[in-house]
């Protein structure tokens, strides 16, 4: 009897390791159009911040090929209506990096209604990858921080190859919406990730493809973000040289906080680019006060820094349960100008 539960336990375990280890990849139609949505100011010599506010699902992060395809159409339709140069900084939302931890996941995960459930699939499909991410996390929200920490490497790769091969491809700078990776670093011109706490980063990625400056560290987390990451120091927001002028990056609610303009204005930036998003749980007002996005966060505190033009460009479609609200918007002391709202890609440009 003893020997027969043994090599019942032992096909059990082998048919649930064989389920494991499949990934199929279904077919997908995704919707590779995008319209422009807003467009200021005319061409100049001084180039422009170009705002990419795609419309994503789950099945969208399938494989990284796919979200490539998608990014590069969106691209390839900026540069036909003549917004595409070498002086041209391109804005991707926050988290759109974030969300590659559901890459080259079986098709339970992206099927799932809820992101608890796509969760739980991811969990029980990894059970070796899983338990040293849970080993090692160290936020409250401890199965989140596992799931990301066990597909770290990979995301940072292919964070770095999604975007860094954008801007290459296309001869722009990018700004690399958000991730959040363990204890990252660039190390000869590569993201590359540790053992410690998570941070939510943006990266900014050269012509050349390689990243320039530090991984931009987010100084508020949101609350949903506290559980499982840590915050940055507002020492570390820094100021980087781009073709368009002096570039200052503040992720979602760092552009609310008077602080970090007054950190950045020590750099003298001259554009700020604001990656966000915003879900069902959040609030397009800010919860501590009467500000919205459209007023004053962004318009009345960019000459408080210096700079003389911002963008801001929301993460929008249905990942999962979560939802997507607030519309993109540029800035200048004049004040803000939102885009259009509606389904779809939109693109968000202002001359500079």
């Amino acid at each position: 009897m003893r020997k027969l539960i043994f090599l019942v336990l032992i096909v059990l375990f082998a048919a649930y390791a064989g389920w494991a280890e499949r990934r199929p990849v279904n077919h997908y139609l995704s919707d590779l159009r995008s319209e422009v949505a807003l467009n200021l100011g005319t061409p100049a010599e001084h180039g422009n911040l170009l705002g990419i506010q795609p419309e994503l699902f789950p099945q969208d992060y399938q494989s990284v090929e796919r979200l490539r395809l998608k990014f590069a159409a969106y691209l390839e339709k900026a540069r036909n209506e003549g917004l595409l140069n070498e002086r041209t900084v391109v804005v991707f939302p926050e988290h759109i990096g974030t969300w590659l931890v559901a890459t080259g996941e079986k098709p339970e995960v992206y099927r799932a209604t809820r992101l608890n459930e796509a969760m739980e699939w991811m969990a029980v499909s990894n059970p070796l990858k899983l338990a040293r991410g849970w080993l090692g996390a160290k936020g409250d929200d401890r199965l989140a921080d596992a799931l990301l920490r066990m597909k770290s490497v990979d995301m940072a790769h292919d964070y770095q190859t999604l975007f860094g091969g954008l801007a290459r491809e296309f001869g722009v700078t990018v700004v690399a919406g958000s991730i959040i990776l363990p204890s990252p670093r660039i190390n000869e011109g590569q993201l590359q990730t540790g053992n410690g706490r998570l941070y939510s980063i943006s990266v900014v990625f050269g012509s050349n493809g390689l990243p320039i400056g530090r991984p931009q560290r987010k100084v508020f987390p949101s609350d949903a973000e506290k559980g499982f990451t840590r915050a940055g120091d507002l020492d570390d927001l820094q100021v980087l040289p781009t073709p368009a002028g002096r570039l200052g990056v503040l992720i979602c609610a760092d552009s609310w906080r008077p602080a970090s303009y007054a950190a950045l204005a020590a750099g003298k930036p001259e554009i700020i680019a604001v990656p966000a998003s915003m879900g069902n749980n959040g609030r397009w007002k800010h919860p501590a006060s009467d500000d919205t996005w459209d007023s004053p966060a962004l318009a009345s505190r960019l000459g408080e820094s210096g700079a003389h033009a911002g963008i801001a460009v929301f993460l929008r479609g249905q990942l999962w349960d979560l939802g997507s609200h607030g519309r993109s918007l540029v800035a200048t002391p004049a004040g803000p100008q939102l885009a259009e709202d509606g389904r779809g890609a939109r693109l968000i440009n202002i001359w500079l």
